[in-house]
């Protein structure tokens, strides 16, 4: 009896997954991910979707056009996981700016680059710059909140 409600219970979550974003979305995340199972979907801005997950037990989100287009790919990293050259441009470009939480993104065009949370009293940047410590682009939370809307 418990396999079964064990195994009915999986069924439903994978199900319930699988409904929560469009056939070409969960298809393009499977053949770019094909062990995760355990995937947490949100629609984000202009229709692209989010999937969040945990892969070789780091925290992980990938994102994808509506068509199944993949976006992007951002990994959880500690924040002295930061390339030295990042770190740098941190400190001479956000100066009094605390790095609050750090993650590898990989794009189509972009082979690697690092994302920073920031924050600054009350202020909350999030910047992304190429491994090599070049600012790519920053966006206050003010932005994102909207961009999201």
């Amino acid at each position: 009896m418990l396999a079964a409600i064990f195994t009915f219970g999986s069924f439903s979550t994978l199900y319930a997954q699988k409904q929560s974003a469009p056939a070409a979305v969960w298809s393009a995340f499977r053949a770019k991910f094909p062990n995760v199972q355990k995937v947490k979907w949100d629609e984000a801005h202009k229709g692209e979707w989010e999937a969040e997950f945990k892969m070789a037990g780091t925290e992980r989100s990938a994102v994808f056009s509506r068509d199944g287009i993949w976006i992007e790919t951002e990994t959880e990293i500690q924040v002295a996981g930061l390339p030295a050259a990042v770190q740098r441009a941190v400190t001479a470009q956000f100066t009094g700016y605390k790095i609050e939480e750090a993650a590898m993104v990989e794009t189509p065009g972009l082979a690697m680059g690092y994302e920073v949370g920031l924050e600054k009293g009350g202020a909350t940047i999030e910047a992304l710059f190429s491994s090599a410590g070049t600012l790519i682009r920053q966006m206050s939370e003010t932005q994102e909140d909207n961009d999201n809307n």
